[in-house]
């Protein structure tokens, strides 16, 4: 929740504060220029200054949970407690009561320590030392050197004059200390706000392993032939739905019969996940390349004959009229009327289509596949490689957006009338 906040705050301020520079700069963006920008799309462009924001606000969340290297320490969020940490129990035998301290040494969980000596101290319950790793938890057996335990009738009562039994917990200074039902303590230091490594690690922790993999390669293939294998799946994938999905989709358009025949299978097979299919395609198609370009094939063809289908259902029937009054042919009409009213949908259903062609080849390549993105992640995450993961998810993710970025420039160019009616 309080990453969140941060961020909510960040964009907040931000907002505020680019727009105060900008007037007292002067300037201002073309639409607020326009007597109309409420719902022109034209008006509405990405800013630039909110995008940078926007991924240094990321990258600065990332950095300040992980304790990165790359952000001055007083930016990191309180991390997890590391030191020697100290508490008291008090154990009791009837009336007898006594009280001793346990030294706890907590050390980074990627280091090796040794318990600190310390005076066992006068008195039956004597004082006790132990080792715990940063974000871990350890039983202490503080009865273990006491001259009357366990087995003798003592039992823990209180931890820092506060009462605890089996199944309570203390919190102290340094953690919190809780009983077990059988009455051994537990000690579990304080976490503070930053991510464990195995959960989450540092930006510079993933930045290097993508060196690591970049030069060595992994499980015999190297990175860029893991990438370019789940590049290859997807974009012959993506083109197979859309050299099938886009016809059809005019068809449907433009004949009732069509659409009758087909609307029902489109329809139904629309909402069916991709990822339901892979049991189905591995029996029909086997799990080599062919099963996965299959399953790829599906995830777009659907959405692209949606898109294509829209289209044409969106073309403005004045157009059509007006070309009519002018002698234009059912040809003529198809090739500068409705093919190029339709392209806006067209691409906007291909952008849609190959995000889920790119979710859709990870979870294909988890099946017996020997190179891609998708299995660099699923062996990585069974050894609990989480770098590798976010490494593997991150460049997907960039290559899916230099695809769509791609997509947005071929869009521009080869339909510049959209949004102009």
């Amino acid at each position: 929740m309080i990453p969140f906040l941060i961020y909510a705050g960040i964009f907040v301020a931000a907002f505020y504060m680019v727009r105060f520079v900008m007037e007292r700069r002067g300037r201002s963006d073309y639409g607020s220029l326009k007597t109309v920008t409420f719902g022109d799309e034209s008006a509405v462009v990405s800013n630039r200054y909110a995008s940078v924001i926007s991924i240094l606000t990321i990258f600065l969340l990332w950095g300040m949970f992980t304790g990165s290297a790359l952000l001055p320490k007083f930016l990191h969020a309180p991390g997890p407690f590391e030191g020697v940490a100290t508490f008291e129990y008090t154990a009791a035998v009837g009336n007898d009561r006594d009280t001793a301290t346990v030294t706890v040494l907590v050390h980074p969980i990627s280091e090796d320590a040794t318990a600190p000596q310390v005076d066992p101290g006068d008195g039956w319950a004597k004082n006790d030392s132990a080792t715990v790793g940063a974000w871990r938890s350890g039983l202490i057996r503080v009865d273990r050197n006491d001259e009357i335990g366990r087995d003798a009738g003592a039992e823990v009562i209180e931890v820092d004059g506060q009462k605890i039994g089996p199944g309570r917990s203390v919190d102290t200074e340094f953690g919190r200390v809780g009983m077990s039902p059988k009455g051994t303590l537990n000690f579990e230091p304080r976490k503070g706000w930053q991510m464990e490594p195995i959960w989450l690690p540092a930006p510079e922790a993933v930045v290097s392993r993508v060196i690591e993999i970049a030069g060595e390669g992994f499980r015999g293939s190297t990175l860029w032939e893991h990438l370019g294998y789940s590049l290859f799946r997807v974009v012959v994938g993506f083109l197979c739905g859309a050299i099938v999905g886009i016809p059809l989709g005019y068809a449907m358009g433009l004949s009732n019969w069509f659409r009758g025949w087909f609307d029902p299978i489109v329809e139904f097979m629309r909402p069916v996940p991709p990822l339901a299919l892979i049991p189905l395609v591995i029996i029909w198609a086997g799990i080599g390349e062919t099963g996965k370009i299959i399953l790829l094939f599906l995830a777009a063809l659907w959405i692209m004959a949606i898109a294509a289908r829209s289209g044409v259902s969106g073309v403005n029937i004045s157009k059509v009229h007006a070309a009519y009054s002018l002698g234009a042919s059912k040809w003529q009409i198809m090739r500068y009327v409705i093919i190029p009213n339709s392209l806006p949908e067209i691409f906007t259903g291909a952008r849609v289509a190959m995000g889920v062609c790119w979710g859709t080849v990870v979870a294909a390549e988890l099946v017996a596949a020997e190179k891609g993105a998708g299995m660099m992640i699923m062996v990585a995450s069974k050894f609990q490689n989480t770098d590798i993961v976010i490494m593997g998810i991150i460049l997907i993710g960039v290559i899916g957006f230099g695809i769509d970025m791609l997509m947005r420039w071929a869009e521009r160019i080869l339909v510049p009338w959209k949004g102009r009616g």
